[in-house]
């Protein structure tokens, strides 16, 4: 079947008007009249009905519309990708990054990125760990503190300030704290000493100073993810960062009281560093960050 025709056809299904489709397609009016009788005689039905209000598609016409609108939105697609392929923007890149910025960040705006980019394909490890950039068990990294790994180029793009942080239930259930003294009589939840800390200073809560009431935490964890879910299930009070905190729509406490601001590090391998797959992501992630302010 003419794919002209089809062309035609759909545009006109589109508008519902011959006039409006062929001022989209820069074709006459007669032009696409045409056009659309000699596909009607060739199909043996009519496709649309002629209504004051425009053009309406029969039953006839509704199936072939539907799959014209899948033909065009696989071109859409295919020309997306012959483009990406054309400037570099295309396969697989792999990127490493804690579980929260992973899960509750970046992974919701995947897929923006991925409909400006139809050829790119990401592959998420999402881990506390920090991978080995220059042996490519990953290509970027993004984290919360400097490298220590040579042969990376890391960029700062972020610094994020944090807190304290409870769920609207948890207060409505044990009160709002006012003041550090006050924080005694809640259930407060730390990074764990012993592990891994992906962000310096992450307990500065619980560094004892003169003149200061002296805090426990009654619930440890390995994880900025945990703490976060521990938060969200009214749990308790948690240190964290507060673009997570508005992830959960979670209420600051004390707000005096202030943590270290928390860097949002950009790195990858000095051998990407031509990369295009790279330079948009990062173009990407700071636009979106530039959005979120």
């Amino acid at each position: 079947m003419d794919w002209d025709k089809l062309r035609v056809f759909h545009a006109v299904a589109e508008q519902g008007s011959i006039t409006h489709a062929g001022e989209m397609l820069h074709l006459s009016q007669s032009a696409v009249s045409r056009q659309i009788h000699t596909l009607e005689q060739t199909i043996g039905s009519p496709l649309f009905h002629r209504h004051p209000r425009g053009l309406l598609l029969t039953s006839e016409g509704e199936i072939l519309f539907e799959t014209t609108a899948q033909i065009v939105s696989r071109l859409n697609a295919a020309t997306g990708q012959i483009r990406g392929v054309k400037e570099g923007v295309y396969g697989g890149l792999r990127v490493t990054t804690t579980v929260d910025f992973g899960l509750l960040w970046l992974t919701p705006r995947l897929p923006k990125l991925l409909a400006l980019h139809p050829g790119l394909v990401i592959d998420l490890t999402m881990t506390e760990a920090v991978l080995d950039l220059p042996m490519r068990a990953a290509d970027v990294a993004i984290r919360q503190r400097e490298p220590k790994q040579a042969d990376v180029i890391a960029k700062r793009i972020w610094s994020a300030s944090s807190g304290l942080y409870a769920s609207r239930s948890y207060l409505d259930r044990y009160g709002v704290p006012e003041s550090r003294t006050d924080l005694v009589q809640h259930i407060l939840i730390r990074y764990s000493p012993q592990a891994p800390q992906p962000v310096e200073g992450l307990d500065w809560l619980f560094v004892d100073r003169p003149g200061e009431t002296p805090l426990r935490a009654r619930i440890v964890m390995n994880s900025q993810m945990g703490i976060y879910e521990s938060v969200r299930r009214d749990i308790g009070i948690g240190i964290l960062p507060d673009y997570l905190a508005k992830a959960g729509d979670f209420v600051r406490v004390v707000p005096e009281i202030r943590g270290p601001s928390i860097p949002l590090q950009f790195v990858y391998a000095s051998e990407m560093r031509q990369s295009k797959r790279v330079a948009v992501l990062k173009s990407f992630i700071d636009s979106e960050l530039e959005e979120s302010k």
